[in-house]
Parts: C-alpha cells; structure tokens; sequence
C-alpha cells in the first residue's frame, strides 16, 4: 500500500532535484546573462531617446445614401442595413485617383525634413515662405536641396551636383537663380531660432508621392454593424498627417458631389443645345407672320363668337400639347440614337409619360453605379459588367417606349386633325388669310410655349446642381494621438529586459542540446540507472599524475581516491577464504583515465597498510611506466606470458618508494599478438597465484570498444570499474558499456566519473568540505 506512495514522492524529489540542476547549468553563466540585459537595457534607452516619434491620426466619415432624410423609413433603416456598400467606398477612397488628387492639392512630392544632431525628422512645412515655382504634376526625377540658415545668408546645395546658391539677406526673391522654389523670412523676430539650422527639401514624382500615401493609408469600418469608416495613417508630424486626412475628406466629398451633379449638368446641356434651334425656329416664324400681315394687310384676328370656335380653341390646345409631346419623344430620340457611347439622359424634360421617366432614371443610376465601379474595380470587375447589360436593357427599353409612345401621339394627332377639319367647316366663314395667319400663329404659340418650358426646366436643373447634397458626413475630422505610439518606453524596456535574458539562455539552450559530452552522474544515470556509481574524480587542472606519492596526501584528490577505494570494497563479493580480490579498471575508448584510476586506486588501497599488485595488462598502449621512472620495455607481463621461463615475480618493480606494500607489473615489451598471449593460461595463473600473496590485485586493460582483450579476462575479475571522463566521454558510447552490464560480459561493473568539474558551466562544482582537518592542501 505505501509502496506507490513512497515511488511517487521519490519521482517528485527526482523532478525537483533536475529542476534545481537544470537551473544551476544556467545560473553557473549569470554574468553573461548580467551583460546581455545591461546591452539590451543600453540599447532600449538608446532606442527610446532617438527614435522618430510616430504618431496616429484618425477621422471618421459616414458615407450618406441618397434615400438619407427621407420622410418615411425604408426597409433597409428599419432593419439596420445601410444601402451603401461601403466595401466601394473604402476602394473609391483607397483608389490613386483620389489619392493622385490630394497629393497634387497638398503637393505631398514635396517633402521637407529637419537635420538634427543624431536624427532627421519630417516636419509638415519650413519654419520660413517657401514658395514652389513649378507644379507638382512636372516634377520627373528625384531632386534634393540642402538648405543651411546662416546668419546673413541661405545656403542651398544641390545634394547631386553639390552645386552652392548662396542667398543673400535670406531673400531669394532678390536675386536671379535656377532654383525650382523660393525662400525669404517674413518674420524678422522668427530668424534667431533657426540661424544655425540645417533643413532638407526633397522633390520626388507624384507618382511616388501618391503610392507612398497609398501604402500608408488605412480605411476600415469603425464596428461590424457599424456604417462609419475610419481612416488612419501614421506619421512623424502630426500636422501633416492632419492636412491629409481632411483632405482626403473634402475630395472624396467632392468626387460624390461631382457624380450627383452629373444628371443635372447633363440635363442643362441638353436644354442649350435646344434653346439655340428654338430661337432660330422662332425668329424665323416672328419674320414670316410679320411679313404675311404686310402682304395681307392684317391688323388683328376676327373673334369667333360661335360655339364651334370654342371647341376648335380647346382642340387646338389640345393639338398643341400632343405636337409639343410628339417634338420633346423625337428629340429624346435623336439623342438616344446619336450617341454612339453610353451617357446620363436628360431627366424630367415634359414627358407625360411615367414610365419612360422611370426608365430614364434607372438608366441614369446605372450609368453613375457603372462609372463608379470602374474607378473602384476596373472595367473588366465582374459587377461592371453586370452593370453595363442593365444599362444595354434600359436603353433598349427606352428606345422601345420612345416608339411606341410616337406611335400613340400621331395615333391621337390623327384623330385631333380630323376633328378640327369638322370646327374648319363651321367656322368656313373666316377669311382664308385669317385662317392662314392663325396657322401661322399656332406655330407661333406652340414654340414659345416649348421654349418657355424649357426655359422652367432649365432652371429647375441650374437649381438642383446648385444645392446638390454632400455626399458624406464628417463625424470626427483628423485628430492626432497626443503620445506617440511608437517607441514606448514601457514595451521597449520590457522588450529589453526579454531579450536580454531570452538570448543567452536561447544560445546556452542550444549548446547544451548540441552538446555530447557527459559532465557528471546525473548524464548517466539518464541512460543507465542499473550500474552505480562508485565515485567521481575532480579536476583540479593538474597533469594526471600519481597524487598518493605520499601515503599522507590530504589533497580533495587525494581523499576522492579514498572514497573510491572504499566503495570499492563495498562491491567486493565476500569470501570465506583470506584471498586477495581483482579489480579490473577499464574504458570505452583511450584517453578517460584509466591507468590515472588504476595507479591512485592501487595507491589508495596501499596507503591503508593493504598488500596491492599492480598490473599492467594493457599490452599495446601500456601507460603505467610513464608515471614512474622505469622504461617503457622494461621487462613485464607480456615478457612473462611469452616466456615460459620469466617468473613474474622476477619483473615486480617498486614504482613508488613511500609505498613498501605496493608492486609493480609493468606491461614488458609490446607483443605482436596481445590477445593469444592473455589467453594461453598464464595470465590466469598469474592471477590466482597473486591472489595469495596481495590483498588487492589492481589490473589497468585495455579500453573496451577498441580490443577485445579485456573481455577475454574479464571473467577473473571480481569488481569491473569502467572509467569515464566528464567532458570527454560521449554519452552515445555508454549504451556500449550498458550492453556489456546486460550480457553479462563485464562482472559486478560499477562506474567512475574522472575529470569531474572541468567544466563549471554545467553545474558539475566539486566541492568537498572535510569536517574532520582534511583541509585542500594542492
């Protein structure tokens, strides 16, 4: 029952004791991480103090639909829907042709600049006249003009040629130059601010000037089901940003204006182009009645007191009215199939009839939407084309009524002619001149009263183009931020201090992912818990070298050695018999300190009054003689092993003369077969007859993964310690050593960690604290 609940708490302690390493691997670089933040917090205030300052301007526009103030609400108000697709607004608003219009009206290609001491920041204008001499639409190229206030003089440079104008009394217009402005100071009192000052004139294209403006503008709706657009755009002067906007406002406004009146201003034209054969019309039947009443010697008309005078006086009117309809449906006509493009129609020219009136004024509203969406979408959008077969329908429909309704006049006409030919019988008493001058005369009336009509007509569209609605209402006009949105102190700084600690740990995280070193316990025990770990023996940046020369060493070395000596001897197998016990020293590969184990193991041991062998079995890399003072062929085991007459107590050698417990078998002369040698039986005699006379029999082999000579032997050996180096050893080699652990290759294995601590970095410090007076005498 406690038994998960012990493995559990066990786990917990395990997570918190890697959390604490991990963070120690970190903790071992905190300078570098001190420094990076004071680089980043530098660089943040640096940022901070010489940024431009950008700031934000905004407006709101509400786009106003032609149904706005009406009496009774429509549909669309009484469901919240705005009849307007502000999605073309926005690409009306956003489109160069508008944009074109408000940088040629501002003359955004002209741009002017204030050269400070560490930046250059945009101002809206100079801070003295500045007068352009050549129009906006004609700047080509790229020009630049330096412009340094002297005292007594302006200086200008030509940043391409740096050609000089030097302008006298701060007065350009005093002197002749090719300059494309003029300077001058209108304010006296104004001089000693800038006297001193270095100002920048830049001329770009309009075109440039225009994408620029483009690219910075932004339109969008203020809510979802909102019907106001915001505009925004960001800027170093908030003066300028301000200009712009309002008057992208006035434009746009403008632009819808203009499209209102287009209707109006068509239906003028169309009155003035009829007005002038009107006139001529008229002139010439005044000229005839006059010349008739001279010729017939006629002064005023006999009034035709009978009752069939008064009829015919009413059908005449009546004749009027139709003959008046039949000129107005045949001049419309003639319009329609004079034109050879689509174009507005005059509108509410005296047509009686309602629905070729109603059919003008869709086709007008189509050819407005058309035009609209060309300049928002282009002629080949989908909607523009759907447009245009309206457009084709209506006028097709037009055409049709114009027709038909002609038909219906002369139909009516008719019928009039034929009845005043029955009054004309009545009245045959009138003298035939008198009849002839009333004809002349009803032609008369009957173009005074179309010129007349018009006449009210026009002044009817004079009118309505005069008091044309807006075609937006400004909500907000441009307001700039009173703060900069950009550099925040608050972003920055927090940016900083981020950075500062985000980019040493990201580089150590990396090095450490990178990295394939063991540098402790805690990378081996991440492969292979089952093996344990006897000891771990500092680095204490000393050659490798024997440290028990003296048996009283109290060197942190020395007392790791110790420790390992008595590890040791808990893993030993306990034995009735008095015999002494083999430990095997290997490694994976050369260089991890397994003869400098070997060597200070044996010496430990000795120290403690022990009888200690030490062997060297390494027989083609033999290390031992480097750390005593005899020679590398001095005679040893591989001497013995080859020769059956070489006793090897013969070859015993005193390596170290403080230890008179502690012998020597050097590894003799480097044998062509080192493997048959340890395998003819002599190493294992040699072994049991050590076995008698020492109490520790220490053999230094060969490593592991290079030969197979200590896996020959290995089974002599009670006690396997396998070597590794912290910061040498690769951890994907210790799955080497962990199958020989699993195959039983290598008996009662237990591992050594060397070098430990050579790299602070990962929080491998050794620090052993003696309590007892074993102070760290190096």
């Amino acid at each position: 029952m406690n038994t998960p609940q012990n493995t559990g708490f066990t786990n917990l302690e395990d997570d918190k004791s890697n959390l604490k390493q991990e963070f120690r691997k970190y903790l071992r670089y905190w300078p570098w991480f001190l420094l990076t933040l004071i680089i980043t917090l530098i660089s943040a205030y640096i940022y901070i103090r010489y940024a431009p300052r950008i700031y934000q301007t905004s407006a709101k526009i509400k786009v106003l639909d032609e149904s706005d103030g009406l009496a009774l609400p429509t549909a669309a108000f009484i469901f919240k829907r705005s009849n307007i697709n502000l999605a073309n607004e926005i690409e009306v608003l956003n489109s160069y042709i508008i944009l074109e219009e408000v940088a040629k009206e501002l003359k955004l290609n002209t741009s002017f600049y204030e050269e400070g001491t560490i930046q250059t920041a945009q101002i809206a204008e100079l801070p003295f006249y500045f007068e352009q001499s050549m129009a906006a639409d004609s700047i080509n190229g790229v020009r630049s003009y330096i412009i340094d206030v002297k005292k007594n003089s302006f200086e200008i440079t030509h940043t391409r040629t740096d050609q000089v104008v030097v302008i006298p009394n701060h007065d350009s217009f005093e002197v002749v130059n090719d300059l494309p402005f003029q300077i001058r100071f209108d304010d006296e009192a104004s001089k000693a601010d800038v006297i001193g000052k270095r100002y920048i004139v830049n001329f770009n294209p309009l075109k440039d000037a225009t994408l620029r403006l483009k690219s910075s503008l932004e339109i969008g709706l203020v809510g979802e089901e909102s019907d106001l657009l915001n505009l925004s755009m960001k800027g170093e002067s908030k003066l300028l940003s301000e200009r712009i906007l309002n008057t992208l406002i006035d434009v746009f406004n403008k632009d819808g204006i203009k499209d209102r009146q287009l209707v109006s201003q068509r239906t003028l034209d169309f009155i003035d182009d009829r007005f002038f054969y009107l006139a001529s019309e008229l002139d010439s039947i005044e000229v005839g009645r006059k010349e008739f009443k001279e010729q017939n010697n006629l002064v005023d008309l006999t009034l035709d007191s009978s009752l069939g005078l008064e009829e015919r006086s009413k059908s005449d009117e009546e004749a009027f009215k139709v003959e008046r309809q039949i000129v107005i449906a045949e001049m419309l006509q003639e319009t329609i199939n004079g034109k050879k493009e689509d174009g507005l129609l005059p509108a509410n020219i005296g047509l009686e009839s309602g629905d070729i009136n109603s059919i003008i004024n869709e086709y007008n509203s189509a050819i407005l939407e058309r035009d609209k969406l060309i300049r928002s979408g282009g002629e080949n959008n989908p909607t523009v084309k759907f447009t245009q077969t309206q457009i084709n329908d209506a006028k097709s429909n037009i055409s049709e009524s114009l027709s038909a309704y002609l038909q219906q006049l002369n139909v009516i006409q008719g019928q009039l002619r034929n009845r005043n030919r029955k009054f004309a019988g009545r009245v045959s008493q009138i003298p035939e001149k008198e009849k002839l001058l009333r004809a002349i005369e009803r032609q008369q009336m009957i173009k005074e009263s179309l010129y007349l009509y018009l006449l009210q007509k026009r002044e009817e569209a004079a009118i309505n183009l005069a008091i044309v609605e807006p075609s937006i209402k400004v909500v907000d006009y441009a307001l700039s931020s009173r703060s900069p949105i950009t550099p925040k102190p608050n972003v920055a700084y927090a940016a900083a201090i981020l950075g500062g600690l985000l980019v040493p740990f990201t580089i150590l995280y990396l090095f450490f992912m990178l990295d394939t070193k063991i540098h402790g316990k805690e990378d081996i025990l991440k492969f292979n818990n089952k093996i344990p770990i006897i000891a771990e023996i500092p680095d204490i940046n000393k050659k490798e070298k024997a440290v028990f020369a003296d048996p009283n060493d109290r060197t942190v070395l020395a007392e790791s050695f110790r420790i390992l000596s008595s590890n040791v001897n808990y893993l030993l197998p306990v034995s009735e018999d008095e015999k002494g016990k083999v430990i095997y020293c290997t490694s994976t590969i050369k260089g991890e300190g397994k003869t400098f184990i070997s060597i200070n193991l044996s010496l430990a041991l000795s120290s403690m009054n022990k009888k200690v062998l030490l062997i060297g079995a390494d027989l083609r890399n033999p290390q031992i003689h480097t750390h005593t003072n005899f020679d590398k062929n001095t005679v040893g085991l591989s001497d013995y092993l080859h020769d059956k007459d070489v006793a090897w107590k013969d070859t015993l050698i005193k390596g170290f003369e403080k230890h008179e417990f502690h012998d020597i078998l050097l590894s003799g002369n480097i044998p062509p077969n080192p493997t048959s040698l340890l395998t003819n039986g002599r190493f294992k005699t040699l072994i049991e007859e050590a076995k008698e006379i020492y109490d520790y029999i220490i053999v230094d082999t060969a490593p592991t993964v290079l030969v197979t000579d200590t896996m020959l032997i290995s089974q002599l050996a009670d006690v396997t310690v396998y070597i590794s180096r912290a910061n040498y050893t690769e951890k994907k080699i210790l799955s080497f050593s962990e199958e020989l652990f699993e195959l039983g290759k290598i008996k009662n294995m237990a591992y050594v960690i060397n070098g430990v601590g050579a790299s602070r970095s990962y929080g491998y410090g050794y620090n052993y604290g003696y309590g007892y007076g074993y102070g760290s005498k190096v």
